[in-house]
């Protein structure tokens, strides 16, 4: 089993920056793609950014140039560093990762739990 915990949201002006942590935990034997998604009141859960275990990056285009996805393989943590947030980035973020069992080698995506963000003056 793994956990996965987010941290890092909060209330931020518009055209501030925040970082969000996601950090698994748990029977961890090998991370592959990690993501972040978010939820806004209202409408779906979409890509924010996603980042495989060798570094590749993808960016929804509402993010392009704002928002950074890195990731710690040592301490299976991934980051989220946002600047320059729009009130449109109001958000619950979630961090979602794809695990492979070490006993039956299954593929299975785990989810955190999800932390606020929220971009108002």
């Amino acid at each position: 089993q793994v956990q996965l915990v987010e941290s890092g949201g909060g209330l931020v002006q518009p055209g501030g920056s925040l970082r969000l942590s996601c950090a698994a935990s748990g029977s961890i034997f090998r991370l592959y793609v990690m993501r972040w998604y978010r939820q806004a009141p209202g409408k779906q859960r979409e890509l924010v950014a996603g980042i495989t275990s060798g570094g590749s990056t993808n960016y929804a285009d509402s993010v392009k140039g704002r928002f950074t996805i890195s990731r710690d393989n040592v301490k299976n943590t991934m980051y989220l560093h946002m600047n320059s947030l729009k009130p449109e980035d109001t958000a619950v973020y979630y961090c979602y990762a794809d695990h492979q069992n070490i006993a039956t080698l299954e593929m299975r995506g785990y989810w955190g739990q999800g932390t606020q963000v929220t971009v108002s003056s």
